[in-house]
């Protein structure tokens, strides 16, 4: 498994999340998500890089030209609902992917907030045999949540390939996922920052607060 971060380069990607992180600019919920589907476009076109090419020739009002398309079968997946925004901004590159979703959430198991459990309730997705499946989730703090939407993906069909995308992840949760996936090479796990440590309700430090209240506004 090969996992890329691209806090260790120069792009855009970097500015993104510095405004993602900003607790000032975080009090704009329209530029929050707009950041989500900026972070999601760029990650999109350098996945794009990986792909397999088909050489076709397009008519054009003065001749015809070549050019090179994308053959990939693709499938975008996300976890609802801090994932829509991140979601879409894949969905503007590779539009004409299908599209596959999954609710899921976490819970506390104890009244101390410390033991958490992760429940999946719903999964909408084509047949994903023989596909490169995307699948979109902002946030990777204990690896738990994307190894479950992996799971419940596949009971859909096995992809060829696999490419797992957040925007804040923890050394850990890239440990867990490195360790849960160590002998698949057709999956790649894809980090716009890394951030070094988790709290003890496992959210991500310094990381950015809770993708989903600051998405769409705090829930119940």
């Amino acid at each position: 498994m090969k996992v890329v971060n691209f806090a260790n380069s120069n792009s855009a990607i970097n500015q993104y999340v510095m405004e993602l992180r900003d607790i000032e600019v975080q009090k704009d919920r329209a530029r929050f998500r707009h950041n989500l589907r900026r972070v999601g476009q760029c990650m999109a076109y350098e996945i794009s890089k990986m792909l397999s090419y088909n050489d076709v020739t397009v008519e054009t009002p003065m001749g015809r030209a070549e050019a090179k398309i994308i053959s990939d079968d693709i499938v975008l997946g996300t976890i609802f609902r801090a994932g829509l925004p991140f979601h879409s901004g894949f969905l503007d590159v590779f539009d004409n992917a299908d599209n596959a979703f999954l609710s899921a959430y976490r819970y506390y198991k104890d009244k101390e907030n410390v033991d958490i459990g992760i429940k999946i309730e719903y999964i909408a997705s084509p047949d994903l045999t023989g596909k490169t499946l995307i699948i979109a989730d902002p946030m990777l703090a204990t690896g738990g949540s994307m190894e479950l939407g992996y799971e419940a993906f596949i009971t859909k069909g096995i992809p060829a390939s696999v490419h797992l995308c957040c925007v804040i992840a923890s050394k850990k949760g890239v440990e867990y996922v490195k360790k849960s996936f160590r002998n698949q090479s057709n999956i790649t796990l894809w980090c716009a920052a890394i951030d070094n440590e988790l709290n003890q309700q496992s959210y991500i430090v310094p990381g950015l607060g809770d993708a989903g209240d600051l998405a769409y506004g705090k829930k119940l």
